[in-house]
């Protein structure tokens, strides 16, 4: 897992561009750069398992940090920028960082996220200044390009998106081996099957905080491709991008595909996509119907992933088993599968349960955090883990999710999942999205409760609700449907796409 070797092959090739500027950076200046700041971390005492803190908005400097992080050993975090001066303060402390490297365009958020008491040693700042921080060009370009004597693999450490109560980061062990060895981990053990290389040019269009952008953006790199990264996510901009930079491979969340599948017919047909290979997507449900609109507009390239940030197993499903298996995220890819109940015990087909992984490698860790670190295990087996999702697998062993086992609703005794219902109305062309949670009921305990966000154009009204009412009762059954339905201007969504559920709920569960 490692870029070193196209500065020397291919010293010239792209190794990042950002798509609405051009700035870019080749391997030979990739690899000399990161080698320098990984040299910094060393002047400055960082040593193998120590932490970097990251707090930038897209950019190429993205990969300088990421790779000197890589072959210094250490750990990056990349802070979600979107977060508040308080919330960043936690994980720069919680991370332990003793460096923060920032964006001048989050001067205001830097400043106000470090404390008096603050534990972190150094800062600095790229594409400007920022008071207090040290210039991030200046500092690279005062230290000599030597390779490091110990050159151990480092890993990112990213903090989940904090949708029940503080974030937690979750920590890879480090492998102990060189960089220029290090197997790369569950991204890497897809190349044969998505064919990275060379000739890849890879679209990242989300933000470089979350884990897959930022971990396949680099894997790309260890293969010698080329990135593409967007500065932010904009449907019509997306497709303007795969038709110019001819994108061979990209990857994508759910609502991504439902914004480009809304453009209007005309928009769409604008653009060539004949150029690309291998379409990949993951992190949050996607509906059957945004999926088989994709693999009819796009073809049979769309390869799904069940994974996450915690790397402790995954699956896999291709576009011709999906059309066979409709609504699977595939078979076990990395790691032993099982489905079990609240003691442990395995179930069998079709029985909905918690979904572990089996591995044989080193286990993740919630940082700081050894209860939930241990409420992730098995309760019989420590090397099976599970991240809170629930499913069942079928007669052929691929797994269909259910939910996650905090957004169940619980009605009158009865399990609910509210994916079925969102996935009936995602695709409805009044809803520009939709989140159902299970609201406090004096009778049946919760009910179901579906918050909508119109689309542009659409009058919130009774007659509204009812026209969404008449289009679910024909799609899930009578004890499904919701007791009401709510509009909001906006859902609370990560950038990667995943509702906030437990943030959505406040508004209406009364506190204690």
């Amino acid at each position: 897992m490692y870029p070193g070797k196209w500065a020397e092959i291919a010293p010239d090739r792209l190794a990042v561009v950002m798509t609405d500027t051009g700035e870019s950076l080749d391997y030979k200046t990739l690899d000399d750069r990161s080698l320098k700041l990984a040299n910094w971390f060393r002047e400055q005492g960082l040593q193998f398992g120590d932490t970097v803190a990251l707090l930038a908005t897209n950019s190429v400097q993205h990969f300088e940090v990421f790779w000197a992080t890589q072959r210094a050993g250490l750990y990056l975090t990349a802070i979600n920028f979107h977060l508040l001066p308080a919330e960043v303060s936690y994980i720069l402390d919680d991370c332990q960082a003793r460096v923060l490297i920032a964006s001048a365009d989050l001067s205001d958020l830097a400043k106000s996220s470090i404390g008096a008491d603050t534990k972190v040693e150094k800062f600095l700042a790229y594409k400007g200044s920022i008071d207090g921080f040290d210039d991030y060009d200046a500092t690279i370009e005062a230290q000599e390009a030597k390779e490091l004597a110990d050159d151990r693999s480092g890993k990112t450490m990213l903090y989940s998106s904090g949708t029940t109560g503080c974030p937690k980061g979750v920590r890879l062990p480090l492998s102990g081996e060189s960089v220029k060895v290090d197997g790369g981990g569950g991204v890497a053990s897809m190349q044969p099957i998505f064919q990275f290389g060379e000739d890849t040019h890879y679209l990242s269009p989300a933000p470089l905080y979350h884990a897959a952008p930022l971990r396949y953006s680099g894997e790309m790199q260890a293969w010698g491709g080329t990135v593409f990264v967007m500065p932010k996510f904009d449907a019509e901009d997306a497709l303007r991008q795969i038709e110019k930079n001819k994108i061979t491979h990209s990857q994508w969340v759910p609502t991504m595909f439902v914004r480009m599948l809304k453009l209007p017919e005309e928009v769409r047909a604008k653009y060539d996509m004949s150029s690309m290979r291998c379409v990949i997507h993951a992190a949050a449900p996607c509906p059957r119907d945004v999926k088989q609109a994709m693999i009819d507009w796009w073809g049979p390239i769309i390869w799904e992933y069940y994974a996450g940030s915690e790397s402790n197993g995954s699956t896999l499903i291709s576009s011709e088993q999906w059309l066979a298996k409709p609504g699977s995220v595939g078979k076990a890819a990395v790691g032993v599968m099982h489905v079990c109940d609240d003691e442990g015990n395995e179930l069998g087909v079709g029985e909905i349960g918690k979904v572990y992984f089996e591995l044989e490698t080193p286990l993740f860790e919630y940082f700081n955090d050894p209860e939930k670190t241990k409420s992730s295990r098995h309760p019989k087996h420590d090397n099976w883990s599970a991240i809170g999702d629930l499913g069942y697998v079928d007669e052929d062993g691929f797994l269909f999710l259910a939910e996650r086992q905090s957004f169940v609703i619980i009605s009158g005794g009865v399990n609910i999942y509210p994916q079925e219902i969102e996935d009936a109305l995602t695709m409805h062309p009044s809803v520009l999205d939709v989140a159902v949670i299970g609201v406090p009921d004096p009778d049946l305990g919760e009910v179901v409760k579906a918050v909508v966000q119109l689309a542009p154009g659409v009058e919130a009204s009774d007659a509204t609700v009812e026209e969404l009412m008449e289009h679910l009762r024909g799609q899930v059954a009578k004890y499904k449907l919701p007791r009401s339905i709510d509009f909001m201007d906006d859902l609370p969504r990560t950038q990667t796409g995943k509702l906030r559920k437990h943030q959505l709920r406040e508004r209406y569960v009364p506190a204690k």
